[in-house]
């Protein structure tokens, strides 16, 4: 009996994560979305015995990056399409495990536009060291025509090298290891993808290695207060925060906007309370919600 209700209980956190319409479940939903239809597609041109291109799946074909500058100028856009493309189930699985992980503590210390920002400019460095990589190094030459990139792992470890790098002592819980500093563990990361070089996969741990340089800089940057969104905001991205600053309770007692540290600190209250609320509903249900707190996530969930 016990079993069943931790089993539920479980399957309700999937359930409102999923449910919740924040940046980090959507970037999750949508990298698995591009893998079922790489499914059925692959299930597809096996049963109608169609013939890969190039030994390649026709969604590898034209989702993955090549490393072949001739090829990349005929599809430019897989720069951004690998970031979200995998073939294999465990590298899917494995990559939107430390997404989550890594998202989640990110998310408490920065905003969803900028963990959006890291993931895309982390999976673009990953895919120019790639490509750098196998245009200079000579023992990539032979490789060079054919090989291409894929999956998000340059995004993710850029989201956890940034994160690391931004709050370097926040503490983790890992099994078998027990409490680990998060910087020690981007650090161990990073460490085993530069003895993996040599592997049977040298491109893809170059191209992580791209992320966790460009994660590290945007932490950089933010710590001395540098936020590269601000240009997109300015752009006509702002409009939430806008309607933030025209709050008078959201001002400090000077009557000026918030400064990063302010709010940051005011955005990881809030989710202290939210992440409460649903651990309530995943305990008791929706129904067990007071009116204050089906308030309360009704007004983050419209914000998000």
């Amino acid at each position: 009996m016990n079993s069943y209700y931790q089993q539920q209980n479980f399957l309700d956190r999937i359930r409102f994560f999923f449910q919740r319409k924040s940046i980090l479940p959507r970037l999750i939903l949508v990298n698995i979305f591009i893998f079922v239809i790489a499914y059925f597609t692959g299930l597809i041109s096996w049963l109608f015995q169609i013939e890969p291109v190039n030994g390649l799946s026709f969604m590898a074909d034209w989702l993955a990056v090549p490393s072949l500058p001739a090829k990349l100028m005929v599809k430019p856009w897989t720069v951004f399409t690998y970031m979200f493309f995998h073939e294999g189930f465990f590298h899917l699985f494995f990559n939107m495990w430390v997404l989550y992980f890594g998202g989640t503590i990110f998310l408490q210390y920065l905003n969803e536009r900028q963990m959006l920002l890291v993931y895309i400019t982390g999976g673009l460095a990953g895919a120019a060291f790639y490509i750098l990589a196998y245009n200079i190094f000579p023992v990539f030459l032979t490789a060079n025509p054919i090989a291409i990139a894929m999956g998000a792992s340059a995004s993710v470890l850029a989201i956890l090298v940034a994160i690391a790098t931004y709050v370097p002592d926040y503490t983790v819980h890992l099994l078998f290891i027990g409490q680990l500093r998060l910087r020690y563990l981007a650090i161990i990361l990073v460490i085993i993808d530069i003895f993996s070089i040599q592997g049977g996969n040298p491109g893809g741990h170059i191209a992580h290695l791209g992320g966790a340089f460009w994660g590290f800089i945007f932490a950089i940057l933010m710590k001395n207060g540098v936020d590269l969104t601000q240009p997109v905001n300015m752009l006509g991205f702002r409009r939430k925060m806008k309607a933030t600053y025209k709050n008078p309770k959201v001002r400090s007692n000077t009557n000026r906007p918030l400064s990063d540290e302010e709010y940051n600190k005011r955005r990881a209250t809030e989710q202290e309370v939210i992440d409460v609320i649903l651990d309530k509903i995943a305990k008791s249900g929706y129904d067990s919600l007071s009116s204050k707190e089906k308030e309360i996530l009704f007004r983050n969930s419209n914000r998000n």
